[in-house]
């Protein structure tokens, strides 16, 4: 499960922006999660995705306002950690099988991110992207989505 933000979550599968495959799954678990059609939008798109539209596509569960998002996350843990462990093992256990993605799948993607990573066209831009402020407080990390959209203008 997840919970965003209304006001401070910003989700972004930025990889593609910078010449990458995702790696860690996203290329298997996304279309089973949000569907296709957005899963691509996410992925190729490399945006910034605020909390509301995080929900409208099924990507997090609920998006509420940042003051009561820890007290509904704790109520909900506080009620299900209430209930029968058996009963909340086996669920998770039955889902699981049903929802996520194979090993192998997992595999290829990460095959996939690792290729991509060692490519030149990848490495010039993600020193670009670090030179205008990737990985630190600031404007770049705030709104990497449009920083991405720049780089290849």
């Amino acid at each position: 499960m997840s919970f965003a933000s209304r006001e401070k979550a910003i989700l972004s599968q930025w990889e593609v922006g910078v010449g990458m495959v995702a790696g860690g799954g996203p290329m298997a678990r996304l279309p089973r999660q949000i569907g296709r059609a957005r899963a691509l939008e996410v992925l190729l798109g490399s945006d910034d995705m605020g909390g509301d539209l995080a929900e409208a596509y099924g990507y997090v569960n609920r998006s509420l306002p940042d003051a009561e998002l820890d007290g509904f996350v704790e109520a909900l843990a506080t009620r299900i950690a209430s209930f029968d462990k058996w009963a909340i093992a086996n669920t998770k256990r039955l889902v699981n099988a049903n929802s996520l993605p194979l090993d192998v799948e997992m595999a290829a993607g990460w095959d996939a991110c690792m290729a991509s990573l060692a490519r030149p066209a990848t490495q010039a831009r993600l020193k670009a992207l670090f030179d205008q402020g990737f990985h630190k407080p600031g404007d770049a990390e705030d709104r990497l989505g449009s920083y991405l959209g720049r780089l290849g203008r």
